[in-house]
């Protein structure tokens, strides 16, 4: 058995299987308090590192492609502060933190364990029933059904239907996106010949993020429902064509830079400093980034 406990948290490892546990430091995210402890079995892993820097550095976990459903439905857009996979190591414990390094290793090569993708889930996602709310409305999911709930930020076409029941047999795919610079974040599911086009702003099976903190809550929604849903490996070689999601255009530099779409954004961003949503702090520090935009 080999440990390091730190303020960001402690990793076990006793052979078979490293136990993650979140620190109950301050500076922890509300992600990883709520995602707990983790066990990550060694037949999960591709390799370990340690990153050092002068004051501290990284302990990083690197999955195989397809062994956890949260990193699968993120696709890999977790930032540092969220990932559960690393660990800030104070450079006074670099020696613990290189010994826990080769100890994981040793064991990854006397166990032959490949470093290639898997065809099934080998963590198994975040317990149900769960439920979180943040941007425009309440996501919750018991296992079987997907509610979607709409709260008084939420535009009026898509909250006039009212709440949504989506059951997991109709689903085929999920998909979390965290908001960056001007551009919002999404939770959205793809639902069974209902495919859509429309942003989450007015899709009703989508809740629409603006990078709050409760923002990454969203993905222990994603990766509860992306752990029920087919592996993506089998999925891909049974599923018709026709129902095959479809893969995203790359985005264009300039779009980003349109005139008139940063002022719909500037609009955007008032409505919701009006209706309390922005602090005058927020609101100043993103208007502001825009006319520098512009």
């Amino acid at each position: 058995m080999v440990e390091i406990i730190q303020k960001d948290g402690t990793w076990a490892f006793d052979g078979d299987a490293l136990r993650l546990t979140p620190g109950r430091d301050k500076n922890v995210s509300l992600l990883r308090k709520e995602l707990g402890e983790l066990v990550v079995p060694l037949g999960a892993l591709a390799g370990i590192s340690l990153e050092q820097g002068k004051k501290s550095g990284r302990l990083r976990l690197r999955l195989r492609d397809g062994a956890d459903p949260l990193l699968h439905a993120t696709g890999g857009r977790l930032t540092e502060p969220h990932d559960p996979y690393q660990l800030i190591v104070e450079s006074d414990r670099y020696g613990v933190a290189e010994y826990f390094v080769d100890e994981v290793r040793n064991a990854l090569l006397l166990d032959q364990v490949p470093a290639g993708p898997v065809d099934a889930y080998l963590l198994p996602g975040p317990s149900v029933p769960l439920s979180v709310s943040a941007g425009d409305g309440t996501a919750g999911f018991d296992g079987e059904r997907i509610r979607l709930e709409w709260n008084w930020k939420t535009e009026d076409a898509k909250a006039a239907a009212g709440a949504r029941t989506l059951a997991l047999t109709d689903i085929t795919g999920v998909e979390w996106h965290p908001a960056a610079g001007l551009e919002n974040g999404h939770l959205r599911f793809t639902v069974r010949h209902a495919p859509t086009k429309a942003p989450p702003k007015y899709d009703p099976n989508a809740v629409e993020l603006w990078g709050f903190k409760k923002d990454p809550l969203m993905a222990l929604v994603a990766a509860a429902v992306q752990a029920r849903l087919p592996h993506p490996a089998r999925a891909a070689a049974t599923q018709p064509a026709d129902e095959r999601p479809e893969l995203p255009s790359p985005a264009v530099a300039s779009a980003e830079d349109d005139h008139d779409a940063l002022l719909r954004r500037l609009r955007e961003l008032g409505e919701l400093h009006r209706a309390g949503v922005l602090t005058d702090d927020e609101f100043a520090l993103a208007k502001q980034a825009i006319l520098k935009r512009m």
